[in-house]
């Protein structure tokens, strides 16, 4: 992959982040929080209205859920368009590395609570986020 495509590619991992943001500030006001409740209930597989979005705690971690989703996303877009020119392997580094924490964590934390199916999910969302980035960029010349 050249290092166009990976700054390219980079857009699409900050596009992939962000675009869960507004379904979880929805969550955040019961009239607007069927987006987040449904996105929960597919996540925990099988869709079966189980999952609710009844407590205030739960609006609250979904604001808190939608701005850290936000602000990575945002800051994975600036890494592409300030930093890659300067830095491509560093930033790619950087991205896979946040990205594959964020697998670790969230899948175990899915599995632990009873949501393995979650973790089928987070592996999809990895591969797309990821793509190209496994691998360095080959170097310009």
């Amino acid at each position: 992959m050249s290092h166009r495509f990976h700054k390219f590619w980079l857009k699409i991992t900050a596009f992939t982040i962000w675009s869960f943001a507004p379904v979880f500030f929805l969550g955040t006001m019961a009239s607007t929080s069927e987006p987040a409740r449904l996105t929960l209930d597919l996540l925990s597989w099988p869709i079966d209205g189980a999952t609710t979005y009844d407590s205030p705690d739960t609006h609250f971690l979904s604001a808190l859920t939608g701005g850290f989703l936000l602000g990575w996303g945002v800051t994975v877009w600036c890494l592409s368009a300030w930093v890659y020119d300067h830095a491509p392997e560093p930033v790619r580094k950087t991205v896979l590395t946040g990205m594959l924490s964020w697998f670790v964590l969230d899948s175990g934390g899915s599995i632990a609570s009873g949501n393995a199916s979650n973790a089928l999910f987070n592996l999809l969302v990895l591969l797309l986020a990821v793509g190209p980035l496994w691998r360095p960029a080959k170097t310009q010349g």
